[in-house]
């Protein structure tokens, strides 16, 4: 725990922000030296100048039949935080309906303000349009936000972690995926490369695992009838005390990440709950994300250090 406690200091005080080409240079040097020093070797992708991502890659994919995947880009800053709510679909997108909503208001009562006093009326469409595109500009390519404790230094602390804690296993693969906040376009990119991974081997995302006690674990609607994959994580995250894992196997699941990618696969990610809404992270892309729960860490590297021994054995028999 005292190793991870000062992981997450140096994560959140020396590269607190991955956003960049720089940022994320220095930050992939950085981390190549704690995979190597936990004892895995890592080596970058590069997918071009058009794609522009750059994934590090500890493990030998061609062999892997499990990957522990998490982004390690950070976002913009948004104007109100990204709600997400996995269990309330309907919730996300009444909340970012009404936001854009609320976007193409004020572009309109802007561009009417401007228009309206110079007596020109045909200037306020086009001046309209230019401030709503200039809006949803910002949102993804905007400033930086300087607080990503939660999304998703939370991720990459849990997959290093992890790599500390598990011994090198050839069946097993680490991804570092970049540009999560570009649509997924490491993700993207890593499939096409490695297509027959993609296609049949199980991936574990963790994304925004740092913030909310209760550890949701969310298989594709194909590895939902894996009884061997759910078997063993019902029985490597038992109940705790302070966090509380759970396996969702029923009902509409949305959660857009990096995983979405991938036809087998288990996304997880750290919630809150209220009564009446559901499972649901808040703060996300706002300078009030500075949560990130070592006891969650502690958990996903305890709990993963049971499951692939328990998964890797059921398969093989």
């Amino acid at each position: 725990m005292e190793n991870m406690e000062s992981l997450k200091k140096y994560l959140l005080t020396i590269h607190p922000v991955r956003k960049s080409g720089r940022q994320k240079e220095e930050f992939r040097k950085w981390l190549s030296g704690e995979l190597r020093r936990s004892g895995w070797r890592s080596h970058e992708e590069h997918y071009g100048k058009f794609n522009g991502s750059v994934n590090v890659i500890a493990g030998d994919p061609d062999k892997a039949t499990v990957f522990l995947c998490a982004h390690y880009d950070t976002a913009s800053r948004m104007l109100v935080p990204n709600f997400v709510s996995p269990t309330n679909a309907a919730a996300h997108v009444v909340y970012h309906f009404v936001t854009a909503l609320i976007m193409v208001v004020l572009a309109l009562l802007v561009s009417f303000a401007v228009s309206f006093p110079l007596n020109q009326p045909a200037l306020m469409l086009p001046l309209f349009i230019i401030l709503a595109v200039a809006l949803l500009w910002v949102s993804v390519y905007g400033p930086a936000n300087q607080q990503n404790a939660n999304s998703n230094t939370s991720g990459v602390l849990a997959l290093l972690a992890i790599a500390k804690a598990l011994p090198h296993n050839k069946r097993v693969c680490l991804v570092f995926l970049d540009n999560n906040e570009r649509n997924l376009l490491g993700a993207t990119a890593f499939r096409k490369k490695h297509p027959g991974a993609a296609a049949s081997a199980l991936f574990i995302n963790f994304d925004c695992v740092g913030d909310g006690e209760h550890l949701l674990l969310m298989p594709s609607k194909y590895s939902r009838w894996d009884e061997e994959l759910l078997s063993a994580l019902r029985d490597a995250f038992p109940d705790g005390e302070t966090v509380h894992p759970k396996v969702l196997t029923q009902g509409l699941i949305y959660y857009p990440s990096d995983h979405k990618k991938f036809k087998f696969h288990v996304a997880v990610c750290a919630c809150h709950h209220l009564a009446g809404l559901g499972y649901y992270i808040p703060r996300l892309r706002t300078k009030r994300d500075t949560q990130l729960s070592l006891d969650n860490i502690t958990c996903l590297t305890e709990g993963i250090v049971r499951f692939i021994p328990l998964y890797l054995n059921e398969k093989e028999e």
